[in-house]
């Protein structure tokens, strides 16, 4: 456990650091929440109705854009064949690593929403279960992203082919996060199956991607 918890404080400090790639992402997301009102027109009503896929799909955009850095520092000094190598697992390395980049990257997005949901005219219960769903979904979109990433970076090839690798992975996150939280503000469905669903992709893409991911870091950096 003593290594584990040494690299997640590792890449927290990288991703936290002038240039880590964590406040990109939290600034990108920002600046879609705080220009779609802009984009929408002065239509309250219809702000509120967008305002839960406004904010999940920034945080879906967000989270893409700072996923080329999981693996593509390490791969650049060195270190990722060194994490290959060691005798600590490398199915358990990239899971702290994708949790480090969750703590980095997605946890200010969800700590962001209160904030953000006045500007998108959201009440105080709408934004919490807009908030509760990223903070159920958005583990999902780290750790099938992260299989993305380990392609990108053993193929030598990252923007276009991280978003062409992670988008489809993400889509059913993105549908059962906004489902869920438009449940919880209006209704007729119930919240209870769709944000089970959420939680049921979360747990599963844990299982999977780091799973994934190291296999496609030992295949390509063979």
């Amino acid at each position: 456990m003593r290594p584990l918890a040494a690299l997640i404080r590792r890449d927290l400090r990288i991703a936290l650091r002038a240039g880590g790639g964590a406040l990109i992402g939290v600034l990108f997301f920002l600046t879609v929440v705080v220009l779609m009102p802009f984009a929408v027109g002065p239509d309250l009503k219809l702000l509120a109705r967008l305002g839960p896929a406004i904010l999940w799909l920034g945080a879906l955009l967000a989270n893409l854009l700072t996923l080329d850095r999981l693996f593509m520092a390490d791969h650049d000094d060195g270190s990722l064949d060194l994490l290959v190598t060691s005798r600590m697992p490398l199915e358990l390395a990239c899971a702290a690593k994708a949790f480090a980049h969750w703590l980095a990257a997605g946890v200010p997005l969800i700590m962001a929403t209160p904030v953000l949901g006045l500007l998108l005219n959201l009440d105080a219960i709408s934004t919490l279960a807009v908030a509760l769903t990223l903070l159920a979904g958005t583990p999902a979109l780290t750790f099938t992203g992260m299989i993305g990433a380990a392609l990108a970076v053993t193929l030598h090839r990252g923007g276009l082919l991280l978003a062409v690798l992670v988008l489809p992975l993400s889509i059913p996150v993105l549908i059962f996060g906004v489902a869920a939280s438009e449940a919880a503000i209006s209704g007729p469905l119930s919240f209870g199956t769709p944000f089970s669903m959420l939680c049921a992709l979360s747990l599963v893409s844990f299982v999977i991607g780091p799973v994934a991911a190291a296999a496609s870091l030992r295949h390509g950096l063979d």
